[in-house]
């Protein structure tokens, strides 16, 4: 237990970066999505950086923080295994499961907009992004509360913040279809 503070430590380290580069990966393929729409040069140039960026993102950040976010994470299970008994824990941890989820799915688009291949819309690939944050306030509510009674309202706040999120984006469509430099 003398390291156990240095683990949680480095572990939320590479929770965060790891989150760092699920909220931006997202966006650099609405962007790369809008590029392909560009007219020549401007397709070229634009999609060609889009994908280096978004390539230097995922394999040097993205990835690497998701491996080591996991293994500090493990090595504390084994540290405090009692958590395994803990109901909280069993949620958290199908959180985690659904983020790898987001995270392989992410890494499928990823390899499909590498290729030039365009399956997705700018808006859906917006709201796809968003996928990560409601994840990620549902784990830290989770952990921080993680009692029964104000789980409840915790679930019903991610359920608001969901709407909120999809109320953003329809508001930002709206704007940018009057503006599109906004």
């Amino acid at each position: 237990m003398e390291y156990y503070n240095y683990i949680k430590a480095l572990h939320l380290i590479f929770v965060i970066t790891w989150f760092a580069g699920l909220f931006y990966i997202p966006r650099l393929f609405v962007y790369q999505i809008e590029a392909a729409e560009k007219p020549e040069p401007d397709r070229t140039i634009l999609g060609d950086q889009l994908k280096l960026m978004a390539k230097r993102l995922w394999f040097i950040i993205t990835w690497p923080s998701a491996i080591l976010a996991s293994a500090f994470a493990f090595t504390l299970l084994a540290m405090v295994p009692g958590w395994l008994e803990q109901p909280w824990m069993h949620v958290k941890l199908g959180f985690v499961v659904l983020l790898f989820a987001y995270h392989f799915k992410t890494h499928l688009i990823f390899k499909e907009l590498q290729k030039g291949i365009i399956k997705w819309t700018s808006n859906g690939m917006r709201i796809w992004n968003e996928g990560s944050t409601l994840i990620l306030f549902s784990v830290i509510f989770l952990v921080i509360v993680r009692d029964a009674i104000n789980w409840i309202y915790g679930v019903l706040g991610i359920f608001l913040l969901g709407i909120m999120l999809m109320l953003g984006i329809k508001l930002y469509k709206r704007i940018r279809s009057r503006n599109p430099n906004a």
